[in-house]
């Protein structure tokens, strides 16, 4: 918020630079929770319209908003129905990975493509691939935090089958813990660790490979 109002011209070429990878991740992300789940049965997304590289459909207003004015937002979650699965607890746990498994992967054939463009430092274009890279890689490894509401929390049914009262209150209390991490930097400890390792190693396949 100080950079908004004590360079907003500044800061408005950093959303910029920042809106196409927030796109590009956020849009990803989605489509493939839309896939695996309508791939397992559950057509909920497909009749919503989810199942687009249109990135409207996807985007939360609030979390726009808040991106814009803190740095940090969200999207719109893809509804669906476990009832609709053959094996709920597991198939919503192949649901809940393919959104960080596409980021992931989304982040990598980046970095292949600007490898194979070759030395363009400096450049506009290189800003931008910078930040797809970076905010793929991010957006995989929070969402793989196990906490309600996050692709990590809908593997606790299945990793703890018999631990219902506790998911469910921490279900309820999740998007209230969630904020308290993000905001006391407890999350910024976690991840960015791991996105740095991963970051290493993509890099180091690219230069293996190319």
């Amino acid at each position: 918020m100080s950079d908004l109002f004590g360079d907003p011209l500044g800061y408005l070429f950093g959303l910029i630079l920042k809106l196409p990878a927030l796109l590009i991740a956020v849009t990803v992300h989605e489509l493939a929770h839309a896939l695996v789940a309508d791939r397992l049965g559950d057509p909920t997304a497909r009749r919503l319209g989810r199942i687009t590289l249109n990135p409207l459909p996807h985007i939360d207003p609030l979390g726009a908003l808040a991106f814009v004015l803190a740095g940090f937002g969200w999207a719109k979650p893809v509804p669906v129905d476990a009832r609709n699965f053959r094996h709920p607890i597991r198939d919503m746990v192949w649901v809940a990975v393919a959104g960080p498994m596409s980021n992931f992967a989304v982040a990598f054939v980046t970095l292949v493509v600007v490898r194979l463009l070759g030395p363009v430092e400096g450049t506009f274009l290189l800003v931008v691939a910078d930040r797809i890279y970076t905010f793929n890689l991010i957006l995989g490894v929070f969402n793989l935090i196990p906490l309600p509401p996050l692709d990590g929390g809908h593997f606790l049914p299945y990793l703890f089958p018999r631990a219902w009262s506790f998911i469910h209150q921490l279900e309820q209390a999740g998007p209230f813990l969630l904020i308290l991490l993000v905001f006391s930097g407890a999350t910024s400890r976690v991840v960015i660790p791991v996105v740095n390792l991963i970051s290493d190693f993509y890099v180091s396949a690219v230069r293996f490979l190319i």
